[in-house]
């Protein structure tokens, strides 16, 4: 609980009044003094009963991207036998509070008000708790509440459409490398060979094994799939934070368009990690919850591949997000096959492979083309 700025303003006239009143000797201003001193009392009793009301809340959806709303449902209940009057709530919104006007509620009533959460920056943002606020009716003093739990907001970098990353063609059959260790429950038939403690029951070849005399398994295996590897620059000293996002928005439209085509992706950056995820939307929903969370926290002069990955090249494309003049030798070793330079029209030296652009939007442009024209 505590007073308004017009609390404050009514209480510091009361004293004032009432010195003038007691040097001056004028009644008036005693009287008035009282009067303003009563209404703050008043203020303060009305203030201590606070809503006595169930606040819950849900947002739809809990991943958006940068730039567009989520929307938010908040239900008030009046669980009391007595009707209760309206008040004010706020939501807590990262730094900001939405401030929410509730009407009166009859007893057992319920109301449900909606509003939009805007995104206008990257990362998770916590949502919530409720702040009730109850106030007198001359504004003189306000009680606060915290009620209801929180909720994060993931706020995903902007996509971009694009092409996926492709270094070689897909293999739709057994024949060629397969996957190290096979998977099994794919249906690739390998081999049929001699059972082995710890095979699994269930892929004993019954036909074979009766003709043997021996036990035999059928043996499953994948074949190779395409792999794509980004490259992130978050040394500060390779970009600054605008260009960075741009960065962001490329990292994470080459990711999703490539794990949604089927592709085994990895996102490596300068402080060493490596999230290796697999194929498909649940895995692109990993990778842009890690780059929703990503900074620029690496060491200025650390090498833009992390010393303990850069022994072997990873299989498939690779492609480097770096910024208009950052250092790349000690990537050379990976033998990139594009390297996308953010915030800078022309670079100035060029060479095939090589991709520079203002924005995301721009390098998403080029990119595209680039891939069209090597189809």
């Amino acid at each position: 609980m505590r007073l308004t700025r017009r609390g404050v303003a009514v209480l510091a006239t009361a004293v004032g009044c009432y010195a003038i009143g007691e040097l001056a000797g004028f009644a008036v201003f005693r009287a008035v003094a009282g009067i303003a001193v009563g209404a703050v009392l008043a203020a303060v009793a009305v203030t201590m009963v606070r809503p006595k009301v169930e606040i819950d809340r849900t947002v739809q959806p809990d991943r958006i991207e940068r730039g567009r709303p989520a929307l938010a449902t908040m239900v008030v209940r009046n669980p009391t036998a007595r009707r209760h009057g309206g008040f004010a709530a706020g939501d807590r919104i990262g730094a900001r509070v939405h401030r929410i006007q509730v009407r009166p509620l009859a007893p057992g009533a319920e109301a449900t008000y909606h509003y939009e959460l805007p995104a206008t920056a990257r990362g998770r943002l916590q949502v919530g708790p409720h702040v009730v606020n109850r106030l007198d009716p001359f504004d003189l003093v306000r009680s606060d509440r915290t009620t209801g739990g929180t909720t994060s907001l993931w706020v995903y970098p902007r996509r971009h459409l694009v092409r996926p990353a492709r270094a070689a063609h897909p293999r739709h059959h057994h024949d060629g490398p397969i996957t190290d260790p096979p998977l099994h429950g794919s249906l690739d038939l390998r081999v049929v060979r001699q059972y082995v403690v710890g095979d699994e029951v269930r892929y004993l070849h019954w036909k074979a094994t009766a003709k043997t005399g021996q036990l035999m398994v059928r043996e499953y295996v994948d074949p190779a799939q395409l792999r794509f590897t980004a490259v992130l620059d978050t040394r500060p000293a390779a970009m600054d934070a605008e260009v960075f996002e741009e960065a962001v928005e490329v990292t994470a439209s080459l990711l999703y368009a490539s794990a949604s085509a089927g592709q085994h992706c990895r996102l490596v950056t300068p402080t060493g990690a490596g999230t290796s995820v697999h194929s498909g939307l649940r895995a692109a929903r990993m990778l842009l919850d890690e780059l929703c969370l990503v900074t620029q926290d690496a060491p200025s002069d650390a090498p833009l591949v992390p010393r303990a990955l850069a022994t072997n090249r990873p299989d498939g494309a690779l492609v480097l997000i770096t910024g208009p003049d950052s250092d790349i030798d000690s990537a050379h070793r990976w033998r990139p096959d594009t390297v996308i330079r953010l915030g800078v029209a022309q670079p100035a030296d060029g060479g095939t492979g090589l991709i520079a652009a203002l924005d995301a939007a721009d390098a998403a442009a080029k990119w595209n083309a680039a891939r069209l024209g090597a189809s």
